[in-house]
């Protein structure tokens, strides 16, 4: 999570919080910076970072290796302005957090459910990373900007 503890928190959430949403929280708090904190969790996690999510993001010279899959049990005590949703499964179990201002749900592809050879599974798992980076970077320079302009 970021450093600065007085900006808001965004959490963003899916089932397994093994792909899509982790790749979601490096491409927000890179593109946000310390206006934000961003934190991500699953509804059922994993308990672990797919490889394939390490090895796509590495491409893109970010580092998951030491990103670890959370509950988002651990975030209920916590004080979360924005929720954003990454699957439907994760989005239909969102519970209310308090204080909560903001809710979106920004449904992305699993990419963990590709088959074939590794080859394959890398073009599935770039082609998310990408649609996720799009999104993830508009929103995070979006929300910089508008904390600029206060």
């Amino acid at each position: 999570m970021s450093e600065n503890s007085s900006a808001p928190l965004v959490l963003i959430l899916c089932t397994g919080n093994s792909c899509r949403s982790q790749m979601a929280e490096a491409f927000l708090r890179q593109a946000a910076g310390d206006t934000l904190r961003v934190a991500s969790a699953g509804s059922k996690p994993s308990g672990y970072v797919h490889p394939l999510s390490i090895e796509v993001m590495k491409e893109v010279g970010i580092d998951l290796s030491d990103a670890r899959s959370k509950s988002l049990e651990e975030f209920l005590d916590q004080d979360v302005e924005t929720v954003i949703t990454v699957c439907g499964n994760a989005d239909e179990a969102c519970p209310a957090f308090p204080g909560q201002v903001r809710r979106y749900h920004w449904g992305f592809d699993d990419p963990a459910h590709a088959s074939g050879d590794k080859e394959g599974q890398m073009h599935i798992f770039r082609d998310v990373r990408d649609q996720i980076e799009r999104v993830f970077s508009a929103y995070g320079l979006g929300r910089k900007d508008a904390v600029k302009q206060a």
